[in-house]
């Protein structure tokens, strides 16, 4: 069956047929909005909730003067000041 031959069938059929298939794909792309509308929906409202939940506890340390919450600090943890000097190459290979 070349390409002539299909559409001379579809041609054919009863306007029944057009209008279910024409029914069918107006649900099919109806169906496929709603579903990327829930997607998107539930997407937001879990987005708003996380930032609402940072958005509490922000306010409330800004009012409690409260560091924010993180890892604790380990006590045996020693700090060092260190120097450095930034050593260039000069020319003819030598370091200065």
């Amino acid at each position: 069956m070349n390409g002539k031959q299909f559409l001379e069938m579809l041609s054919r059929l009863p306007l029944r047929v057009w209008l279910q298939a024409i029914a069918g794909l107006i649900g099919f792309v109806v169906l496929a909005v709603l579903g990327f509308a829930v997607i998107a929906g539930v997407a937001a409202v879990v987005l708003i909730a996380i930032l609402g939940f940072k958005a509490r506890d922000w306010i409330r340390r800004l009012f409690t003067g409260k560091p924010p919450a993180g890892p604790p600090a380990h006590p045996d943890r020693k700090v060092i000041d260190v120097q450095y000097e930034i050593v260039e190459r000069k020319d003819n290979g030598t370091r200065s």
